[in-house]
């Protein structure tokens, strides 16, 4: 592809001179931009990459992209599951990936004061010394940005406990589609001045703002030593019924996943190790009470038919939840992989299990399948093979019909089509289904005032 096909440059030479080397146009950063770990890939490279250095690398983008007309797509760390911050033709990407700095840290306060950019792991790194943390956990945590949680509002292995992104965020720098920035939110626990424009803005995905700075609630580190459970079931619908009596019995674990037989089957396979041969539950409890917490967790296990050990050892419990964060790079081995993320109230597990595994014989599609079953999270990952096109990948007509009857179920138990990756381009053709077609508007219009031009993140949610 050339770079006459791609969009003539002649037109991004004002911005250069404000930006200089922070703009880039070459193969590699193009490539890179129009891509995310989603699956998809668009179809043409975008016009250009910022690499944003500073809030005011991110203004100048945004004053001159809207007085031109040309679209942008906000980035970090391209870790995205639902195509988000994918950069096509004719669009710049803004990335705040750079914007790395962790520029303040309150004990008193319990709170910090971070860039987009940094990762979530490297934050909770430094916070380690002070005896304090930010609970948010994606399982991408090594390389996904706070910026990235945050516009995606993002979720975890112990958001059952801790809470999801918008639980963890006091406040935000926003730099709005024409240049303009401002703040919303605050440093206090409480706060109800005006609308509630820090919750609109976790989760907007880029479309009505760039996240350029946020105050963050921290946490004391729990104190105490933890316990794993690790439970084996016949099937996956016996694990997911004693998730949900486990959240039905008073105990909160930190953490409690499920994975189906065909998860632990790819990952055991992937890793070489032996995770069981049926259904897995992992669950992890935290705090003065956490042995007594596990010790009640295994009765109920057992009650329901599973078998269970325990283990206080920290190692061990790594090993563990490791192996768990390793459900993803085991699918990629197998192909291409349509990563779907629905979350179902908690007591309609057991039947969301039921209608994949039938959709999944119904269709011959692989669907394994783990779940942050604590919140009723599930992520089932469609694994199937198709040829690429200039590196692009078309999902075939029979995995997206899968996939919306897969949708359509979740919807009818009382469901939501996204409980943490955002609805990006992968979801946005069901959007309406889920809202309706007055709340459907509504958004539409909401984006309208933020942004009359259209010009962030085109294309993405509706």
């Amino acid at each position: 592809m050339t770079m006459e096909a791609r969009h003539p440059l002649a037109s991004l030479d004002g911005l250069r001179a404000e930006l200089g080397d922070a703009l880039r146009t070459d193969e590699a950063a193009l490539n890179e931009a129009r891509a995310d770990k989603s699956g998809h890939v668009a179809a043409t490279f975008p016009l250009a990459v910022v690499e944003a250095r500073d809030i005011a690398d991110v203004q100048a983008t945004l004053r001159f992209a809207n007085a031109h007309g040309i679209p942008v797509v906000p980035r970090g760390a391209g870790t995205g599951l639902a195509g988000g911050a994918i950069g096509g033709v004719g669009e710049i990407v803004l990335s705040t990936r750079a914007m790395t700095r962790i520029l303040e840290v309150s004990l008193d306060d319990e709170l910090a004061v971070v860039e987009p950019g940094v990762i979530n792991a490297d934050l909770n790194a430094a916070l380690l010394e002070r005896g304090l943390w930010w609970a948010p956990d994606p399982a991408s945590r090594a390389i996904s940005t706070i910026g990235g949680n945050i516009a995606t509002n993002a979720g975890g292995l112990l958001c059952v406990k801790y809470g999801v992104t918008r639980e963890a965020v006091l406040g935000l720098k926003v730099v709005l589609a024409d240049g303009r920035l401002i703040e919303v939110g605050h440093r206090t626990v409480k706060g109800v001045t005006g609308y509630d424009l820090t919750a609109l803005m976790i989760g907007s995905e880029g479309t009505l703002g760039v996240i350029v700075e946020a105050t963050l609630r921290l946490r004391a580190l729990p104190k105490g030593t933890a316990v794993t459970v690790k439970a084996e079931f016949a099937t996956v619908e016996q694990a997911a019924r004693a998730s949900s009596v486990v959240s039905a019995s008073g105990t909160t674990p930190a953490i409690m996943e499920i994975l189906d037989a065909s998860a632990v089957r790819q990952i055991s396979a992937h890793l070489g190790v032996e995770l069981g041969s049926g259904a897995v539950m992992l669950a992890q409890t935290d705090g003065v009470g956490a042995a007594e917490e596990a010790a009640s967790i295994a009765a109920v296990i057992r009650s329901l038919g599973g078998t269970v050990v325990l283990t206080e050892d920290a190692e061990e419990s790594t090993r563990l939840f490791d192996i768990r964060r390793a459900f993803h790079p085991s699918l990629e081995a197998l192909g291409t992989v349509l990563i779907e993320d629905v979350a179902v109230p908690r007591s309609a597990l057991p039947a969301m299990f039921a209608s994949i595994e039938r959709i999944s014989a119904k269709y011959g599609i692989p669907i394994p399948t783990v779940a942050h079953a604590g919140d009723g999270n599930l992520h089932p990952n469609f694994v199937f093979s198709a040829p690429e096109v200039d590196g692009h990948v078309e999902v075939p007509e029979h995995v997206w019909a899968a996939a919306d009857e897969m949708f359509l179920d979740c919807l009818r138990l009382g469901g939501t089509l996204t409980g943490e990756h955002g609805v990006g381009i992968l979801k946005k053709r069901w959007l309406r289904d889920e809202l309706g077609d007055d709340s459907f508007e509504l958004h539409r219009q909401i984006k309208r005032v933020f942004d009359p031009a259209n010009i962030l993140n085109p294309g993405k949610i509706f």
